[in-house]
């Protein structure tokens, strides 16, 4: 299976007993990502779906817009990781140079890190319609998304993110070691194929964090939905996006925010 390995183990019993057994083992290795020949950042991530992460990267680390910003992808393999090497457009490159910049000065002098907190809780575009599915789609989807998540159900330790309709069907799932890579392979893949939220919500099996906030506000998600608890930073960003959430969701029951 793509993104596991085989791995043999001995288990031990309560009681003692012991037998050899297999299993399946998530892969995780270091991801460097450069931008326009810049050394940007290096995630441990799942090594498939590279491309769709390097676009949701791009997209909510605010370096493009829109899919036409990145004028090229390429995942390189190397003898310790993977290389993912993308070109972005003349009229964005610019910001590639500013983040690199304001990522420089973090361990520099404390100014700088006033700029670079700055930085870090930027303004959030503005939901400009409320999500008009029901919460039975969440019960829906969470009843559907095991069954869609083949490397999370042969090894147990990863993340999947899931792009729903408004009624609830799973559309598409990328899945990673990372909750946060899950999430940008997701939006990345959309981004590549031209799909959109069309009224529907992204289901993500982690807890609610801010930058998972960030990153569906970023995406124009209309609702995101986690089967974990919130951060209060989470909650607060969310309602300055204006973005529906609904948290531990689980098949009985879940958690809806209230104003």
């Amino acid at each position: 299976m793509s993104g596991a390995s085989s791995f043999r183990f001995e288990q031990v019993g309560a009681d003692g007993a012991t037998q050899a057994r297999s299993r399946a083992i998530a892969e995780e290795v270091p991801v460097a990502i450069e931008c326009n020949g810049l050394g940007y950042a290096v995630l441990m991530a799942s090594p498939g779906d590279l491309l769709d992460l390097g676009y949701g990267f791009a997209l909510t680390e605010r370096l493009i817009d829109g899919a036409e910003d990145l004028l090229d992808a390429e995942v390189h393999a190397l003898e310790h990781g993977m290389l993912l090497r993308m070109t972005l457009a003349p009229h964005v490159a610019g910001r590639v140079l500013d983040r690199v910049r304001h990522r420089t000065a973090d361990s520099t002098c404390g100014l700088c890190g006033v700029e670079s907190l700055e930085q870090a809780l930027r303004p959030l575009p503005q939901r400009t319609a409320e999500w008009g599915g029901q919460d039975r789609a969440i019960f829906a989807a969470l009843h559907a998304l095991e069954g869609a998540q083949p490397l999370g159900a042969a090894t147990r330790a990863v993340h999947g993110a899931a792009a729903c309709s408004e009624q609830g069907a799973i559309r598409l799932v990328r899945e990673d070691v990372g909750r946060h890579n899950a999430f940008d392979k997701l939006i990345g893949a959309m981004l590549r194929a031209g799909l959109a939220w069309d009224g529907g919500f992204a289901l993500l099996t982690s807890r609610c964090s801010y930058e998972l906030v960030e990153k569906a506000a970023l995406s124009a998600c209309p609702m995101l939905a986690t089967i974990s608890a919130p951060t209060a930073l989470a909650l607060a960003r969310a309602r300055e996006a204006g973005l529906a959430l609904r948290v531990l969701a689980r098949p009985d029951a879940l958690l809806r925010p209230l104003p």
